[in-house]
């Protein structure tokens, strides 16, 4: 007996370690272990972490992502009436933005504001993380078994540089152009129609290098898996930015439930911080609703069939916001010149063209007012009848369903 005694301390501490040891492998591997960005071994050299599979339920298992091939929705025949389809406005504020703009200017919209920040408002998320998608999907959760037939999904301020500029960056304007026609046949449809920022090619998920203009894109090579734990992580994911969209029923319901929940869990667990992963949300709306990693409409169709605003080709457009950005330098640069040199002579700027000015002996002193004056007169005219022939084309069904491909038969209607 004398040898197993002397042996006992040695099976005991081998014992210990095995079991020691067991239990960092299970700890290590939980799944909720490698949540983060990925960890660094040195020399700008970087490891993706293992694949996750974020906990859901007692059973620890995800829904799956399936989305079901979206067939387009047929519009509502007759003349062009936004009071045809019931539609509500999702919003989510903080309790110190003024939404007064949407009671004052939003015709024909239920309402749905959930207040993030105040837990004792009639509509409020179970959380204030994640900026506007926390709220989106908590709208959706909610009324899942009662949802109207169209939701536009926007943030509490009426201007934003994020709203479209030739309307005035003003979202009261944009509900009321948009075609609830579209948004039938599209069932999903960024509220955007302007490519910067995020079209094309915008994020690269699997990078693994921080690009400071876009920090979102490095986070994506974690949570990623976490979000989509049955699906590979794209080299692509691209549509316009900033969290705007317009949905149908039909397009909602064809997820289910628990998914929603699911997203919602993620926003709440995830240990990135609220402004990121509302960011990285702004960039997967496109994906969940439509299944395409790439989700770039033409600029023409989007403002066209969308808000009736035709221009007929992406390169008019793109000539269109030249000439408006170049308006914005000039009339930038004319502040600044009369700041510096004192009040500009009015009598000065007299009935000639740019081009004619620019040919002509003018006094040094007066050479840059005068010209930038002109440039400002010039461009607010020129841009001033691009879009009223632009709103023109856009009163007529068929440039419409030209500017989306669409066949137009008469009385097709938008």
């Amino acid at each position: 007996m004398r040898p197993l005694r002397n042996s006992f301390p040695l099976l005991a501490f081998a014992s210990f370690g095995f079991v020691l040891v067991a239990f960092t492998t299970f700890y290590l591997s939980r799944e909720d272990r490698w949540r983060g960005i990925p960890q660094k071994l040195g020399l700008g050299d970087y490891v993706k972490p293992p694949p996750t599979k974020p906990y859901y339920g007692e059973d620890g298992s995800a829904p799956p992502f399936n989305i079901s091939e979206f067939v387009p929705g047929i519009p509502k025949k007759g003349d062009a009436d936004a009071t045809q389809y019931s539609k509500t406005l999702v919003i989510a504020k903080v309790k110190s933005d003024d939404t007064r703009w949407i009671e004052e200017n939003v015709v024909g919209w239920d309402t749905a504001i959930y207040v993030v920040d105040d837990p004792t408002a009639p509509l409020h998320p179970p959380m204030n993380k994640g900026h506007e998608a926390m709220v989106y999907f908590s709208y959706i959760i909610d009324h899942y078994d009662n949802l109207p037939e169209i939701m536009a999904f926007m943030h509490a301020h009426r201007t934003g540089w994020h709203n479209e500029e030739i309307l005035e960056f003003d979202a009261a304007e944009m509900l009321r152009r948009l075609s609830l026609e579209r948004v039938v046949r599209q069932g999903y449809m960024n509220m955007r129609c302007m490519w910067s920022p995020g079209c094309p090619s915008w994020l690269h998920p699997g990078r693994l290098h921080e690009d400071q203009n876009k920090k979102e894109e490095f986070l994506f090579a974690s949570s990623w898996s976490e979000i989509f734990p049955d699906m590979q992580i794209p080299q692509t994911l691209s549509q316009p930015c900033c969290g705007q969209f317009a949905l149908t029923r039909e397009r909602v319901l064809s997820i289910p439930r628990e998914r929603y929940v699911y997203y919602r869990d993620w926003l709440i667990r995830t240990d990135i911080r609220d402004t990121m992963s509302g960011r990285i949300w702004e960039y997967l709306w496109h994906f969940v609703f439509t299944a395409e990693y790439e989700h770039c409409p033409s600029p023409n169709t989007c403002l066209c069939d969308g808000f009736g605003i035709c221009f007929d080709t992406d390169v008019k457009i793109d000539a269109y916001y030249q000439t408006m950005w170049r308006l914005r330098d000039a009339k930038a640069e004319l502040k600044k010149f009369v700041e510096a040199d004192g009040a500009l002579d009015e009598d000065a700027r007299i009935s000639l063209s740019l081009d004619e000015l620019q040919d002509a002996d003018l006094p040094d002193g007066d050479n840059k007012g005068i010209l930038l004056t002109a440039e400002i007169e010039e461009k607010t005219a020129e841009l001033a009848r691009l879009k009223k022939e632009a709103l023109e084309r856009g009163n007529d069904p068929y440039f419409r369903a030209k500017s989306a491909g669409r066949f137009y038969n008469e009385g097709d209607g938008f």
